[in-house]
């Protein structure tokens, strides 16, 4: 402020000393008007070079100024790099954040006040089969046209979350979400989906494990508590008495069955899994099996009928570093349902072999009637049966395939189950490479 007094004053110095030189006090103040002049349209030119520069998009170059406007320019410029700053770790900070909300599992859709898709995250597209860049401003009903989820919206009660079917739901492959609207500042909503699949089905297997296991043990305790009240209030010839022992002996042995397998279960469960110190000689094994197969094939399909064909391959030119107990309960689970569930006159192929990737299969194919596409991925839950009834005339008690599967699992492997209607079944065991050690000479 100071400088530009003391330029204002030379200015009229400069201009009244000529003046009075050459006309006096007339002249001195026409000198002194024009310095002042010459002053002002100078700092109005340096005024108008500051707002230009200020107002330009690009203030990356401050002007060259000097004085009272050189020091606005330093100063704005140092201004508009804090601005800037600032802006820039905004911008950071609020694309980390969106980075997290991608990277989430659970859907985050963003909704203005008129319901429509302002934003979206990968998931939430996932979940209700948007396409994040098409369907940005389409409003939400007309992308989720489900009744509950209608109803839920337009009832304005966000209090509870709705139960929805998510995108690329099938029979074979159900897709169950949990949605729930947040309403937030002036009008807006932000939904938020999850895939509960996964509790859908573990809620399902609880209520049918609860519901098989009492009518599991119901049943055969219903037998032998009448049996016992005839035995009881009846005179009974010995034959009688023997025939009704024999039906008490094979009901509790059904639930001693039933009873084993929960247990074996349990500890396959709670056990650690199998180390790599004990080899199975499958060839010995399979021999097991084969004599089981044969024998459960020649008392459930007796002679007079068409038998069974048998058909196993010989041993493979490998071992496995397992459990051999635990693996001859898988494969004799996997054997033994296939006689159960093939007609007579079918055939039945068991054999191991080798993957490209070295892992190796225990493979057991039959010509039955095939499973529908729709049970396949509940087959190895606990007590899951496609046939209830004819699973119980033949025996079984629901366990044997949730065991196997444990028992793959606890090895590495995994249970592999197709099938097709009128053509038969395959299932198979397959093991990591890193189980399998040449066989023995």
């Amino acid at each position: 402020m100071i400088f530009r007094l003391a330029m204002f004053f030379l200015a009229q110095l400069v201009g009244g000393v000529p003046g009075w030189f050459l006309g006096g006090w007339p002249g001195a103040l026409a000198g002194m008007v024009l310095g002042a002049t010459v002053v002002f349209i100078a700092d109005s030119l340096r005024a108008q070079h500051f707002i230009r520069w200020i107002t330009d998009p690009d203030t990356s170059k401050p002007p060259m100024l000097h004085g009272l406007w050189g020091e606005a320019a330093y100063r704005a410029r140092r201004a508009l790099r804090g601005l800037e700053k600032d802006a820039r770790d905004s911008e950071r900070r609020l694309e980390e954040f969106l980075q997290a909300i991608q990277a989430s599992p659970n859907g985050v859709v963003l909704l203005d006040p008129e319901g429509r898709i302002e934003w979206c995250n990968q998931a939430g597209a996932e979940h209700f089969g948007f396409d994040a860049e098409r369907d940005l401003m389409q409003h939400i009903a007309n992308l989720v046209r489900q009744p509950a989820f209608a109803a839920y919206y337009a009832g304005k009660n966000y209090e509870r979350d709705v139960k929805l079917i998510g995108h690329g739901d099938t029979a074979t492959h159900p897709v169950k979400l949990s949605a729930q609207l947040h309403p937030y500042g002036d009008g807006y909503k932000l939904l938020l989906s999850r895939d509960v699949t996964a509790l859908a089905q573990a809620e399902a297997m609880r209520r049918d494990f609860v519901a098989n296991v009492s009518h599991e043990i119901r049943t055969p305790l219903t037998v032998l508590a009448g049996f016992v009240e005839t035995m009881q209030s009846l005179p009974l010839s010995e034959a009688e008495r023997s025939s009704y022992l024999a039906l008490m002996a094979s009901q509790s042995g059904r639930m001693e069955t039933l009873v084993n397998d929960l247990l074996t279960l349990s500890q396959l469960e709670g056990s650690p899994p199998p180390g790599a110190g004990e080899l199975v000689d499958l060839g010995a094994l399979m021999a097991q099996c084969e004599v089981e197969a044969r024998g459960l094939s020649r008392l459930l399909h007796p002679l007079d009928e068409k038998p069974q064909t048998l058909n196993f391959a010989p041993a493979p030119d490998f071992t496995l570093a397992a459990s051999v107990g635990e693996l001859r309960s898988a494969a004799s689970n996997l054997i033994n349902n296939a006689v159960r569930y093939t007609p007579g006159g079918g055939t039945i192929d068991v054999r191991w072999e080798r993957l490209a990737d070295n892992r190796v299969r225990l493979a057991i194919t039959d010509s039955g009637p095939g499973i529908a596409p729709e049970h396949l991925p509940r087959l190895a839950e606990r007590f899951y049966r496609v046939d209830r009834s004819r699973s119980r005339e033949s025996g079984g008690t629901g366990l044997g395939l949730a065991i196997t599967k444990h028992v793959a699992q606890r090895h590495g492997g995994e249970l592999q189950i197709t099938s097709q209607l009128g053509k038969g079944s395959c299932f198979a065991l397959v093991f990591p490479a890193q189980r399998v050690r040449p066989a023995k000479a």
